[in-house]
């Protein structure tokens, strides 16, 4: 059944399926569950869409779930990947607090002044360090960033069937128009084409601990070529990795979220704070009872036991 003609999942139900490590629908959290009009706050379920939030609060409801709609898929999301809302502002900057049940199964109010360090973990912590029940927003704030949405520029974008993922990259500002020329030219030296390209401006933020926005901005999102033979796989992948390094060389980073090929060491120059979230998320929660791919292959990469290579004569 699909989550939206599904009953909803109250926090119960999800505290308890944590507990037992029982599977949930996710898609069941959809619900707008109150709208506070003195303090311009609403709290809605994880999985809400912005099109619930826009048709109890906006007056241009299709506008405001757009632009929002380009940040994120939900606002589960959006808070996991502190995900640049319209206007270039980090998520966190709209975030009231949070409603989580924590690994160990307590359903818990997470916001700035009680649990403020779980909640800086949260934030842009990729979902891995409790089940969010609920999220309260500011409805001023949201409304605001889609009014002063910043625009998106938009290069040769051909969105085709070949298109693999975006590769999200971050550059100074003023570094961009050059940075994207660079990025054809090393794509061309691999023999992957550049299907289409967005730029645009993103603003920093100082309260989460996996903080990708230390600085202003400029995110190039790059959609490449996919190629569907092995050899052709592992050139892309390489590809990718020269790209992150040419953004690393302007003074730039990646998006650790939508980013596994990233290796190590471009881990370690751009997210040196990983090392810090990972053995919170080991503090916290030393069974692993909540994890997800992006936490499996982090941790893998970041604290797998090197192994020696021998090459037979």
């Amino acid at each position: 059944m699909l989550g939206s003609l599904a009953l909803p999942l109250s926090a119960f139900e999800l505290r308890d399926a944590v507990r037992s490590s029982r599977h949930f629908d996710p898609t069941r959290l959809d619900r707008v569950l109150r709208v506070d009009e003195t303090r311009s706050c609403i709290e809605v379920q994880a999985s809400a869409s912005w099109a619930a939030i826009a048709a109890r609060a906006c007056r241009d409801a299709d506008e405001f779930s757009a632009r929002w709609g380009r940040a994120a898929a939900n606002v589960g999301e959006a808070v996991a990947t502190n995900a640049a809302g319209p206007d270039g502002q980090p998520m966190v900057n709209h975030v009231e607090g949070m409603t989580l049940v924590t690994p160990e199964g307590d359903l818990r109010r997470v916001n700035r002044a009680s649990h403020a360090e779980l909640f800086a973990l949260t934030v842009g912590g990729q979902g891995i360090f409790g089940a969010p029940y609920s999220v309260t927003l500011n409805l001023r704030s949201l409304v605001k960033a889609a009014t002063n949405a910043l625009p998106i520029a938009e290069l040769d974008l051909q969105r085709t069937e070949t298109g693999g993922r975006p590769l999200r990259l971050l550059v100074p500002p003023e570094a961009s128009e050059a940075f994207v020329d660079e990025c054809r030219t090393r794509s061309a030296a691999w023999r992957i084409s550049i299907l289409g390209a967005e730029v645009r401006r993103t603003l920093p933020e100082n309260e989460t601990v996996l903080r990708w926005a230390r600085r202003d901005f400029a995110e190039v999102t790059l959609l490449l070529e996919d190629l569907d033979t092995i050899g052709g796989a592992v050139r892309v992948v390489q590809a990718r990795q020269e790209l992150i390094d040419a953004a690393i060389a302007n003074g730039g980073s990646f998006q650790i979220a939508s980013t596994p090929e990233a290796t190590c060491a471009q881990i370690e120059v751009c997210y040196p704070q990983l090392r810090k979230l990972l053995c919170e998320k080991k503090r916290l929660d030393p069974s692993e009872r909540l994890v997800n791919p992006w936490y499996r292959h982090h941790r893998g990469l970041l604290w797998r036991e090197p192994c020696e290579v021998r090459w037979a004569n």
